[in-house]
């Protein structure tokens, strides 16, 4: 196991080498095949291609000329002469592995490192079981069988040894760490019927100091209202430094507000694996709820028992899902009056990195948000 190897979970912040991402292309996720979607996603990868790596998984039997085709894409999106279409070109390599969906934090492999004082950093992954959110019990569909063997075929591609957990069910959105032993995640996600049943809470949190590296998890009650994922921990609470976490704060009135407030009394009264009091930022939620619409719904495709979208359904739009890149933070925006606090209270907790706001209300509809469809490899 790793934590017998020592190996330890980094932070987010920490120096990466890259980012995985998945071209989204699922019709019941992503309306018209993903056309608008595709376009978020280039202009996400334009932003990370200026200082990483970025390795986009490709479905060859829906873009069977796959690298072609994107470049195309990403030629004809991406302003002219911009300095980021070249490095579109020089970082961006395809990946020719199959997927069901586009949500490479979850299915992607879980990256651990250990130093060593006469060599660079060891780098390997763990593999979980994936099974859509909840298998039998509450899934959102049920053809998931190329996403949980996504993180084994990266694992091959970038020729990165790894940790099998399966059948150990996790996505890589329902837990977040801050590279010094400790980790956060939701009693609402990681202890659902469809997870891990046969366990208990106190084997589940075994199971995580086992494959993380961590000495502490500290349970949050709640995630988001309505997060379908049953309540991710990485759209509600985060770290931005060891000892420092945002939260997602709702206004008196909405659901939110409840579900935040229990989550900051766990925070508030917990301590780190160091022993440290932690300091939390609460970072609003927008001011009013963003739901879909009637003109939304014709653009989705549904296969048999695929979890479906509504006209009014409301979605879990979070600024907490954001995605710390190495010289840059993108944060949700969507066009809600809260975008602008969001991005200015950020910059106060990134000094050092460019907080880059992205229209993410396609990437919601899709059932996440930017930082669901980012994985990286340190």
């Amino acid at each position: 196991m790793p934590v017998q190897d020592g190996f330890r979970m980094p932070g987010e912040f920490e120096p990466h080498e890259g980012t995985v991402m998945i071209w989204p292309v699922r019709p019941g996720s992503w309306p018209h095949h993903g056309a608008e979607a595709q376009k978020v996603f280039i202009e996400i990868i334009s932003h990370l291609a200026c200082d990483e790596k970025v390795w986009l998984l490709v479905n060859q039997e829906d873009e069977p000329n796959a690298e072609c085709s994107i470049k195309e894409k990403a030629e004809a999106l991406l302003k002219s002469g911009r300095e980021s279409a070249a490095n579109f070109s020089k970082n961006v390599r395809l990946l020719p592995i199959r997927t069901d969906d586009a949500w490479a934090r979850d299915i992607g492999p879980s990256c651990v490192v250990r130093e060593s004082p006469d060599r660079d950093r060891i780098v390997r992954g763990v593999n979980w079981k994936f099974n859509a959110w909840g298998g039998e019990v509450d899934g959102l569909y049920p053809d998931y069988q190329a996403d949980d063997q996504a993180a084994k075929r990266i694992c091959d591609a970038l020729e990165m040894d790894f940790y099998d957990a399966d059948p150990f069910v996790l996505e890589g959105g329902s837990i977040h760490v801050d590279g010094e032993g400790t980790c956060i995640t939701t009693e609402a996600c990681l202890l659902s019927k469809g997870r891990n049943p046969s366990m208990t809470k106190e084997e589940i949190e075994q199971k995580l100091k086992d494959y993380l590296g961590v000495t502490k998890v500290i349970w949050l009650p709640y995630g988001i209202y309505q997060d379908e994922t049953n309540e991710h921990v990485d759209n509600v609470c985060a770290f931005v430094k060891p000892g420092e976490v945002v939260l997602a704060w709702g206004q008196k009135g909405d659901p939110q507000y409840e579900m935040s407030k229990a989550d900051f009394e766990v925070l508030e009264r917990e301590t780190d694996a160091r022993g440290r009091h932690l300091h939390i930022t609460k970072l609003p939620v927008p001011s009013k709820p963003v739901c879909v619409r009637e003109e939304d719904l014709p653009g989705f495709t549904f296969a048999p028992g695929e979890d479906v979208r509504y006209a009014g359904e409301r979605l879990a739009a979070s600024y907490v899902n954001f995605y710390i890149g190495n010289r840059m933070v993108l944060v949700p925006a969507f066009g809600d009056q809260k975008d602008e606090v969001a991005v200015q209270t950020l910059t106060k907790l990134f000094p050092g990195r460019t907080v880059q706001p992205i229209p993410a209300r396609n990437i919601l509809l899709g059932g996440g948000n930017i930082h669901c469809i980012t994985q990286q490899i340190p």
